[in-house]
């Protein structure tokens, strides 16, 4: 008789356990899932009943030991409400950047109550479209553009976007000038920002996740970032907003560059864990006395 699925639960996560994979005990659970098309609670509950191990899963676990992606071998990545097509060629997004939605979402109802029924928002280098469709799911109101470079990652992001109302443009975001360039209530981005001597440890990052998404360049990986923030310039309206994450070692950086460039308000935002993780600005609005302005109460 074949092994129950119980049993291979407890294979599969002393195999994930001894490859180094960080979670193995969800992963386990998550690869039976994705062949058996139930959630992990319900995998857990026929694990309960005795139900028989999948087909497949003992090559699944394997794949998984050798450190290739969890997303990759189910080709899906949970995102807020969202649950997004990833593969090779694009960045695997991480819990961590939910948080950039949340401000961004945060500092659209602001707007609103200033007068701006629809706020323009921007996602820089959009990778699989995750912070610009979680965006434009969340809050209809918003008018949300995204831009990506890279064809792969911009095929990712075609699939993930497809349907909604999202704009997609391929484009370099360092030199990106549309046509309505300087109407963005905010502009928000998770740039290659990993300094070029931090070296991710984790294969799935180091090893699958690709360079071009991972490395921010000169500068303690500084470079896009910067170029990030000089595109923010560009497209924002007076009192608009950046959001931006980075890495631990750059806070300082990021509040001297962006300061460099004018932006006022700036603001550290942790993450859940307590980690410093993304940093907020605000350019500099109109006088505060012009009734033209409708965002001057936030300047």
């Amino acid at each position: 008789m074949g092994a129950t699925l119980a049993q291979a639960l407890r294979w599969a996560r002393g195999e994930l356990a001894e490859a180094g994979v960080a979670s193995p005990d969800t992963d386990a659970v998550l690869l039976a899932a994705h062949l058996m098309g139930l959630s992990r609670g319900e995998v857990e509950a026929k694990a309960i009943l005795g139900a028989a191990e999948p087909a497949g899963y003992r090559d699944l676990v394997a794949r998984r030991a050798t450190r290739i992606p969890l997303q990759h071998l189910t080709g899906k990545a949970p995102f807020r409400q969202l649950e997004l097509s990833v593969g090779p060629g694009v960045f695997v997004p991480r819990p961590e950047t939910e948080l950039l939605v949340q401000l961004s979402l945060d500092e659209a109802r602001l707007w609103r109550e200033a007068g701006v029924p629809h706020p323009r928002i921007v996602d820089l280098g959009t990778g699989t479209g995750a912070i610009a469709l979680a965006i434009a799911t969340e809050d209809p109101t918003t008018r949300v553009s995204a831009v990506e470079k890279e064809d792969q990652a911009f095929a990712w992001a075609q699939q993930n976007l497809r349907g909604s109302k999202v704009t997609l443009t391929q484009a370099d975001f360092r030199d990106y000038s549309p046509e309505n360039a300087g109407t963005f209530c905010v502009v928000v981005t998770n740039p290659p920002y990993v300094p070029p001597e931090e070296i991710p440890a984790a294969p799935e990052v180091r090893d699958f996740d690709p360079p071009t998404a991972l490395y921010g360049g000169a500068g303690h990986g500084m470079a896009l970032p910067c170029a990030a923030m000089d595109t923010a310039v560009r497209l924002l309206r007076p009192g608009g907003a950046v959001f931006m994450e980075h890495a631990e070692s750059q806070v300082q950086a990021m509040e001297r560059e962006l300061a460099a460039r004018g932006f006022m308000e700036i603001h550290l935002h942790r993450d859940l864990a307590g980690k410093p993780r993304a940093t907020g600005a605000r350019r500099p609005a109109v006088a505060a006395d012009d009734p033209t302005d409708p965002h001057r109460t936030l300047s």
